[in-house]
């Protein structure tokens, strides 16, 4: 194999990069409003305070399984941290005290689980405003998947408050809220970032984003971005005739947690979709491409239409085993051509193709090789890169791996 491989190990996902903010790398090229030459205040502060040994505010909003994870490892930060945790909100309470939460390891959720009051998204944009100073950031930390909360961004960026996210929402969805958002970003100069929005703790996002900054020419991005649909065809197409059957891997898939409840919300390409948006809003060109964002994306549904109106999981596995011999015979059409099945998004820069699809690999190609369980793996393709694309793999999924990419951007605010 020829390709390059970036091997993933932890420390990778916590560099740098450089020192844009990640809404002014976006947003430079083709803004359709124009910026005041006058330096917002926030702005301003920020940059007199360089010298200074900064602190960072942290708020935290959703503690599931991502959000649980992220408060314990930022708790297990070594001393002295820079950070503390002023708010913590759930669903039904927040917690908020200015000068830090005392937490303690293990026992915060009780804390949680006892407070009786809860801001509303409004109510905390004021308090932590509040808390922004020269040489003091202050960071909301979206660990949900709420429109509502993706929706205020550009409150808390214009603020003065950064954003660190995993939800996909606001850099998916329609454009004139992604465009909000870089807006109010260099406006007041606070970040946001979102490594974890695609690939979990993967260095993907920063990659492209690096790649791009630096100069150099992305002309294809191609990968396997679902972890479920890693696992699926990993198991579904060996690059033999036959196997298991489509139906029963996807039961068992379910079976392993690897899929949603309802299987349709993965096979259905959404996931992909909104992840393929996010990255092709990184390149200049293809900025403004996705203008109802995931939607416009070109996307093969592998839910059979006659399934689409299943109200429940089971429902839908029940019946899923009735197409089993149309996945049978595009296996078997594969085989004969040495070719494998894979899911996987598709970004070609000069044609402004952006899909997700089924498509056929030959059986010596990385995404037939090297794939393993639910891994992920993307390819770059640039003028830099040539006829071997850079290539980024690994664990794509799971609450550790998705909270770690979390810390490593909050880890570029110090």
């Amino acid at each position: 194999m020829h390709e390059r491989l970036l091997m993933i190990r932890p420390i990778l996902s916590l560099h740098t990069g450089l020192a844009f903010s990640s809404a002014v790398f976006c947003a430079t090229y083709r803004l359709r409003y124009t910026v005041k030459h006058t330096l917002h205040p926030l702005r301003f502060a920020r940059m007199s305070s360089t010298s200074v040994t900064r602190s960072v505010s942290v708020a935290v909003v959703g503690v599931g399984l991502v959000g649980a994870e992220f408060v314990q490892q930022l708790l297990s930060f070594p001393s002295p941290s820079p950070f503390r945790i002023v708010s913590l909100s759930s669903s039904k309470a927040t917690l908020f005290a200015p000068s830090g939460l005392p937490l303690v390891s293990g026992d915060w959720k009780k804390s949680l689980d006892a407070a009786e009051t809860r801001l509303s998204l409004l109510d905390l944009t004021r308090e932590l405003s509040a808390l922004v100073k020269p040489g003091s950031d202050v960071v909301l930390v979206d660990n949900t998947s709420s429109e509502d909360v993706a929706a205020s961004y550009p409150s808390f960026l214009r603020a003065g408050i950064n954003v660190i996210t995993p939800n996909k929402k606001a850099f998916s969805g329609e454009l004139s809220l992604y465009e909000q958002i870089l807006a109010a970003s260099l406006e007041s100069g606070a970040r946001f970032l979102n490594e974890s929005t695609v690939g979990a703790g993967l260095p993907i996002v920063s990659t492209l984003k690096d790649l791009v900054a630096t100069g150099d020419k992305v002309t294809k991005i191609e990968g396997v971005f679902s972890g479920t649909m890693s696992y699926i065809f990993n198991e579904f197409s060996t690059g033999e005739a036959d196997g298991p059957t489509f139906s029963s891997v996807v039961k068992i898939a379910r079976e392993k947690g690897y899929t949603e409840p309802h299987p349709a919300d993965d096979l259905n390409g959404a996931d992909v979709a909104r992840k393929l948006t996010i990255l092709s809003r990184c390149i200049p060109s293809l900025r403004t491409s996705l203008p109802s964002g995931y939607k416009s994306v070109q996307t093969t549904s592998l839910v059979p239409a006659e399934l689409e109106s299943a109200s429940t999981g089971d429902a839908f596995i029940a019946r899923l085993p009735e197409f089993d011999g149309h996945y049978d015979k595009i296996r078997a059409d594969a085989a004969q051509e040495g070719q494998v099945l894979r899911y996987v998004g598709v970004i070609d820069v000069a044609s402004k193709l952006i899909k997700a699809d089924l498509e056929k690999y030959p059986v010596s190609h990385p995404f037939a090789t090297s794939l393993g369980g639910s891994d992920n793996i993307i390819m770059f393709h640039t003028q830099r890169y040539g006829a071997r694309p850079l290539i980024v793999q690994g664990a794509g999924a799971g609450a550790a791996v998705t909270a770690m990419g979390v810390l490593s951007d909050l880890l570029k605010l110090v």
